[in-house]
């Protein structure tokens, strides 16, 4: 489960990090009745990165798997907004199976996070 946890933290940093770099295509997926966008964009950004950090460099404490669980819930909307507007991943269109397939992967990544 280290290996995973390592590159769990890699892949949360990296995304967190392109939450500065593409922030317009983040914040298109971010639901329409949120206000403040790329404010959430980037503090979402800021908490993965942190996140990420935090699983490559240790194994986390309870509390932090519970935010990283609260985390993953919290994003979830955005995940079925982008959905259901079928709007593009960093400029590519994905097909709709995939749009919709990837949001039980949300539930499988708060399983995996339970144990590490």
């Amino acid at each position: 489960m280290s290996l995973f946890r390592r590159l769990f933290g890699i892949v949360f940093t990296f995304a967190g990090v392109m939450h500065f770099v593409r922030s317009k295509g983040f914040e298109a997926i971010v639901p329409h009745f949120l206000p403040l966008k790329r404010l959430v964009v980037w503090v979402s950004g800021v908490i993965e990165i942190v996140f990420g950090l935090q699983l490559i460099l240790k194994k986390p404490s309870e509390l932090t798997k519970k935010l990283i669980e609260w985390f993953l819930v919290a994003v979830f909307p955005a995940n079925v907004y982008m959905a259901q507007k079928n709007i593009p991943l960093n400029g590519k269109t994905l097909p709709k199976w995939a749009l919709w397939g990837r949001l039980p992967l949300q539930y499988v990544l708060i399983k995996l996070v339970r144990k590490m």
